[in-house]
């Protein structure tokens, strides 16, 4: 195909992609059908489905764009590149500072976006396992690169500080893991609620603080 075709092909994704996303921001991605897009778009139903056969392709590619411009990778790294020559504790605190300082970076429409998928995911489960199986392992959620990462830094620090945890480093893992969904959730929320007391008054750096000083508590374990 002659690059000139080639470019064309792509900048036509990358348009039905960008409409795919202010669709998904606007309403649930279960309620998304493919005439959402074709309207969002202004495309004939021809020209959509030149590039796309259905919905899911759309979605697909709308993951993988959001995933790779929101990764988590050279973040996490950079830390624990210099983790032996701080306090352990100290690199769980400064984790969670990342955490909350990414989670603020990535903005609430992708965050609504990823809320909505978690919604699709409950409902219509055999589907999203399908999307993801497609993804690629370059394309999977930046998530869990910081999984896989994380447990072997606490398998480490467990050993070369002969800690004691109450709970397995798999346990921990899931712990941050299931905070951090909570905390996004709860930021998201906080700025679609009409309420005085909430809307727009949450603060992820105290509650990533919070979970940090949790985890930090959960690897002394009992002496």
């Amino acid at each position: 195909m002659p690059r000139v075709n080639e470019e064309y092909f792509e900048k036509k994704r990358k348009e039905i992609i960008a409409a795919a996303y202010r669709v998904c921001v606007r309403k649930p991605i279960t309620s998304v059908v493919m005439n959402d897009i074709i309207a969002e778009t202004g495309f004939s139903h021809g020209v959509i489905y030149k590039y796309y056969k259905d919905l899911d392709e759309v979605l697909r590619d709308l993951v993988i764009s959001i995933n790779s411009q929101n990764k988590i990778d050279e973040k996490l790294d950079k830390i624990l590149a210099k983790a032996d020559k701080k306090k352990w504790e100290n690199v769980i605190r400064e984790i969670g500072e990342m955490l909350a300082d990414y989670l603020i970076e990535v903005g609430r429409d992708v965050l609504k976006i990823s809320l909505y998928s978690d919604m699709l995911a409950m409902s219509e489960p055999e589907r999203v396992s399908k999307i993801a199986g497609e993804l690629g392992s370059e394309n999977q959620s930046p998530l869990l690169y910081f999984v896989k990462a994380m447990a072997v830094y606490l398998k480490k620090v467990i050993k070369e500080e002969g800690l004691k945890p109450v709970k397995s480093v798999e346990e921990i893992i899931q712990f941050i893991i299931v905070n951090y969904h909570g905390i996004q959730t709860g930021y998201v929320l906080s700025f679609c609620m009409d309420a005085e007391q909430i809307k727009g008054k949450y603060n992820p750096k105290e509650m990533f603080s919070i979970m940090s000083e949790s985890v930090i508590l959960l690897m002394k374990g009992r002496k």
